[in-house]
């Protein structure tokens, strides 16, 4: 049995409504817990015990140290304590990224999103690889946009293929930015969501932030730029090589995609599966692969990415 005394200010947070976040640790650790007020009585196999203290220990900590703890973050905090006992969760809710300078506090929910960040801060070239949800494209735009901000770069350029358009683009109503805009969407929500839309239409309007198909990247050098190429498994092996020696001086660029959702016509070679492969041995180059259990939307998502990836195994 193990007893722990948290802060009066924090525990509703940490219970959660209904004592929801309690219940989730109890889940993933397989102990018992009561509470009495603030006091919280701990029960089950020693591992399971110790990991539950340690969840709510480190919680108590950070709580102390003045961080603003959300509902999400204790649930983040029993997952990284469930799949490593010694993880330090100062790294993840303290660390470098986490300072408030988007419109959303953005911090790492999984050993590979820490890992994400800092191969982004560290590497001037980064490629994130793995299924939906497990927030490539939002955690590289959540730095494009510090980056901005801090005036490490002057410019964000966000790339994605158009490649579902196709020979279909040119029956699309309206100039060319029209017939775009519906495959550069997401990188625009993500924006959307780091900074006040208004602030974000200005920056495009003056061309310090430009979304484009990576079409338009052919024959630019990009220099002093944040660059993001996201949806990268639908680029051929001409685009990417075409992408990746675009890069100028003081530039940092971010490749993102699922190797598994590769929409290109049959024949064609992934320009991300081929990458890969080329360029393993570069050094400076940083390589994070996500699997479902950095999945971070909707519980379900992460069960049907499992279900998806059982299905093509027996399959």
């Amino acid at each position: 049995m193990r007893k722990i005394a948290l802060p009066e200010s924090g525990i509703e947070t940490i219970y959660g409504a209904h004592d929801a976040n309690l219940k989730h640790i109890e889940a993933l650790m397989g102990v018992a817990i009561r509470t009495h007020g603030a006091d919280v009585t701990i029960e089950g196999d020693p591992q399971g015990e110790m990991r539950a203290l340690a969840v709510l220990t480190q919680l108590k900590a950070l709580i102390e140290a003045g961080y603003p703890l959300s509902n999400g973050d204790v649930k983040t905090a029993a997952q990284l304590v469930a799949d490593n006992g010694d993880v330090d969760l100062r790294d993840y809710f303290l660390k470098g990224g986490q300072k408030q300078v988007t419109r959303r506090r953005v911090t790492p929910k999984s050993v590979n999103q820490r890992r994400y960040l800092d191969a982004i801060e560290q590497s001037d070239i980064v490629f994130g690889v793995g299924p939906a949800g497990t927030g490539k494209t939002y955690l590289a735009m959540a730095q494009a946009v510090t980056y901005l901000l801090e005036k490490k770069v002057s410019r964000i350029i966000l790339a994605r293929p158009a490649v579902e358009a196709g020979e279909k683009l040119g029956f699309l109503p309206g100039d060319i930015a029209e017939k775009v805009n519906p495959y550069l969407r997401p990188l625009y929500d993500a924006l959307y969501d780091m900074m006040d839309a208004e602030k974000a239409s200005r920056l495009i309007e003056r061309g310090t932030i430009e979304v484009a198909p990576i079409a338009f990247m052919r024959g630019r050098t990009l220099n002093d730029a944040f660059v993001i190429l996201d949806e990268a498994q639908n680029t051929t092996s001409e685009q990417m090589k075409m992408f990746l020696t675009r890069l100028g001086f003081g530039s940092k660029a971010v490749v993102t995609g699922d190797v598994t959702q590769i929409d290109l016509p049959t024949g064609r070679i992934s320009g991300l599966v081929e990458v890969l492969k080329v360029v393993r041995h570069v050094e400076g180059i940083g390589f994070v692969f996500f699997d479902d259990r950095d999945v971070v939307r909707h519980k379900l998502v992460q069960q049907i990415v499992k279900a998806y990836e059982t299905f093509s195994k027996d399959g």
